[in-house]
């Protein structure tokens, strides 16, 4: 998406540790992934906010989290209103995690 770009192209494609775009794991697809750092970034448009989609996202967050994995969750009204937030958040993540 649009807003995947972004947050890719303009941030985390040049952040240490590395991450990865669309990378498989436990059967999902990971919108970003660091496996250093453990943690997945999940960006969410409209459709995320239904109560059905909301249900497949919880369950995928535990089971990502029953393997050490922490999922972040941005709107993708975040990527556009809040951007510089969104990377101070995944800034402070990595930092709160040693790296």
């Amino acid at each position: 998406t649009p807003h995947e770009q972004k947050l890719w192209y303009c941030f985390l494609r040049c952040q240490s540790p590395q991450f990865y775009r669309q990378k498989p794991l436990l059967g999902y697809i990971a919108d970003f992934y660091c496996p250093k750092a453990k943690l997945v970034i999940e960006l969410d448009g409209s459709q995320h906010y239904q109560p059905e989609k909301q249900k497949q996202d919880f369950l995928r967050s535990n089971a990502l989290s029953e393997y050490g994995i922490t999922v972040l969750r941005f709107s993708n009204r975040d990527i556009d209103r809040e951007f510089k937030g969104v990377c101070q958040a995944i800034l402070l993540y990595l930092q709160s995690h040693g790296l």
